[in-house]
């Protein structure tokens, strides 16, 4: 591989894996505290990696020789005291009317992807090949299965769009709206905290998707010299051949590092640089090596005296989806007066991501941060469930502009995405592709919560579990009493591929999630216990 020359290692980082090599060979080792990784080693301010777009292979220019190093800005908005601005990206579907009303407040055709400060515009996006995408051979029922849920969600949506669409009866009653009163239940999974089960998963299910090698994980804890945690430090891997990731430490000062994920050669040694606030040091992550990556920032900077939250619904708005958006309607209000309420009384700000198909009115509608529940609210009220077609959506676009194109706050934030989808995202399509959007979602400090709604299908649910692990969030999915019947009810089943979870409603969970994720934050205990 040819690194970018964004990536050309420093002199220095090669000098100091040599010599860390060379001490391993030769057995030395310096007295460590116990449980600590290799000392992390204070170091001035150095020219942060920035991130940059793998090169290609000339030979065939189609095929990225790694998966694209992720492209972002950090997040850097202030607040979110402002009135919702709307942004669309129109689909053929529209009419050139709307598109001209479209075009006279601003909102965009095409959204270009941010590039980085002092770096050259990224090359054109190349889509999914099999060298990225990876198909696995489909179990034999696998097709017949992919006809069947594609037409389900079309009657879905027929029933949604158009009263008057010739549906036949036993259809249109097995996918019938629930009454608006009947709760919503689901339950949740954590692939992070049983790792093995889910490498277990991925290894049994085999459905085309794009690959990311997770199989060797390291974990990254931060702390500052006191031993709390600190949360939402910057954090950048480097190999001496040039691969990079970057993360975000959680609200617990922890991060996932995957170097199998961006490195597709057997580097032993990576050098793993923390900062904050103007405050940066080194470690290193030896390949093998048992213990986490424990790092000590000095005086990381003061804490914000309340928790900031940006909050992103993530919707898929096709017209099966129509129960789902209508229970969030009516439950948002709930929800946030819910999180108001924590002991960290968090300062939330609230965004909304909507999204259908290339074919649909738009393709992916976005309303930016705001603090004004009520407008909020009135957004989430006029959206309806339309369009679609074919099974899968336009979740990779969706995805891109949430990570890419919403203002997130910046330091100090906790930052969550709950996607709610019932289909996997188009495969075929040119352009932005979720495993590229997941990594710089890791790098900008964002979760994922996907929510699996009625009618996701393996592929569906093994996409959204990649997102959800990679970001270091958790895969929720909608329960009944009849599994394979969503218009049974609420209830404990689920057809998903899943153990070992216990069931609430919807609303119930998702601010559960949010109260763990806050109650991780340096003086959240102290602050339930006052």
């Amino acid at each position: 591989m040819i690194p970018s020359p964004a990536f050309r290692p420093r002199r220095p980082l090669v000098a100091l894996l040599c010599a860390s090599l060379v001490l391993s060979a030769c057995g030395a080792t310096e007295p460590q505290a116990a449980g600590r990784n290799d000392a992390a080693v204070a170091t001035p301010a150095t020219r942060w990696p920035a991130p940059a777009l793998q090169t290609t292979d000339t030979a065939t220019p189609a095929r990225r020789i790694e998966p694209a190093m992720p492209n972002f800005e950090a997040p850097s908005a202030k607040h979110c005291a402002r009135p919702i601005r709307t942004s669309e990206t129109p689909g053929s579907g529209g009419s050139a009317r709307h598109r001209s009303a479209l075009a006279a407040v601003g909102a965009p055709h095409a959204m270009p992807a941010p590039v980085a400060p002092g770096m050259a515009p990224p090359a054109m996006p190349t889509p999914p090949l099999a060298s990225m995408a990876a198909p696995m051979a489909p179990a034999p029922s696998a097709a017949p299965m992919a006809e069947a849920r594609a037409s389900a969600k079309m009657a879905r949506s027929a029933v949604v769009e158009s009263a008057a669409a010739p549906v036949p009866a036993p259809i249109a009653a097995a996918v019938a709206q629930r009454p608006a009163s009947e709760p919503v239940t689901a339950g949740m999974v954590d692939d992070n905290a049983d790792f093995g089960e889910y490498l277990a998963f991925r290894n049994r299910t085999q459905v085309a998707h794009r690959e990311r090698d997770i199989s060797e994980r390291y974990l990254l804890q931060v702390r500052d010299a006191q031993g709390s945690v600190v949360p939402d430090a910057e954090v950048a891997v480097q190999a001496a051949n040039g691969a990079a990731m970057w993360a975000r430490t959680d609200a617990g000062g922890r991060a996932w590092l995957h170097p199998k994920a961006f490195d597709a050669e057997p580097s032993p040694v990576y050098e793993v640089t923390v900062r904050k606030n103007g405050r940066q040091t080194t470690s290193f992550l030896r390949r093998g090596q048992k213990n986490a990556v424990d790092v000590v920032l000095e005086r990381p900077g003061a804490r914000p005296a309340r928790a900031q939250l940006d909050l992103v619904f993530l919707i898929d708005a096709t017209g099966s989806m129509g129960d789902e958006i209508a229970r969030l309607r009516s439950t948002l209000r709930d929800i946030a007066d819910q999180v108001a309420r924590l002991p960290s009384r968090p300062d939330t700000c609230f965004g909304l991501v909507a999204y259908r198909d290339l074919s649909d009115e738009f393709v992916v509608r976005r309303h930016d941060f705001t603090n004004d529940l009520d407008a909020f609210q009135g957004v989430l009220d006029a959206l309806q469930a339309a369009g679609g077609g074919d099974y899968p959506e336009a979740m990779n676009e969706a995805l891109h502009e949430t990570v890419q194109r919403l203002s997130w706050r910046g330091d100090d934030t906790t930052r969550l995405v709950m996607l709610l989808a019932d289909a996997p995202p188009h495969l075929d399509y040119p352009g932005p592709q979720y495993d590229d959007s997941m990594a710089a979602a890791l790098g900008k400090g964002i979760k994922v919560l996907s929510v699996g709604a009625s009618g996701l299908d393996k592929q569906g649910e093994y996409i959204q579990r990649q997102i959800a692990q990679y970001t270091g969030g958790r895969f929720v999915f909608l329960t009944y009493r009849n599994a394979a019947d969503p218009a049974s009810g609420p209830g404990t089943q689920t057809v998903h591929d899943v153990g070992n979870y216990s069931v609430q409603t919807l609303d119930k969970l998702v601010v559960r999630l949010v109260s763990e994720e806050l109650g991780k934050l340096p003086g959240a205990q102290a602050s339930r216990g006052g």
